[in-house]
């Protein structure tokens, strides 16, 4: 006899979460914006279109990891470096789609 497997209850969030092209391309973005970088730059630096690096920004392609570590390293970025960026902006977005937000009612069991 073979034992059940236990698997864990799905978690249900109150919002959808971002998909990982969102998140790599919000970090791009902001952090280009914050080096105070063009999209001509960077996208020459990483030797990537800049139409196709402006998609990839805004969550509109699903890049190759090999695109997605060239843009990294155009703006000086590790891998690791990118990895941490992204997970603060998901672990910010389970935080904020878990509180609740004015004017929600909750009700005590």
């Amino acid at each position: 006899m073979h034992p059940t497997p236990v698997h864990p209850t799905p978690v249900r969030p109150t919002e959808k979460e971002p998909l990982w092209r969102d998140v790599i391309g919000d970090v791009l973005r902001r952090e280009r914006l914050g080096q105070g970088r063009t999209l001509k730059d960077v996208s020459e630096a990483a030797r990537i279109s800049m139409p196709y690096l402006s998609e990839l920004e805004r969550g509109h392609k699903e890049a190759s990891s090999e695109v997605i570590a060239a843009g990294a390293r155009a703006l000086g970025l590790s891998l690791a470096d990118l990895l941490s960026l992204a997970h603060t902006e998901l672990t910010r977005h389970a935080q904020q789609s878990t509180q609740p937000r004015q004017g929600d009612i909750r009700l005590a069991a």
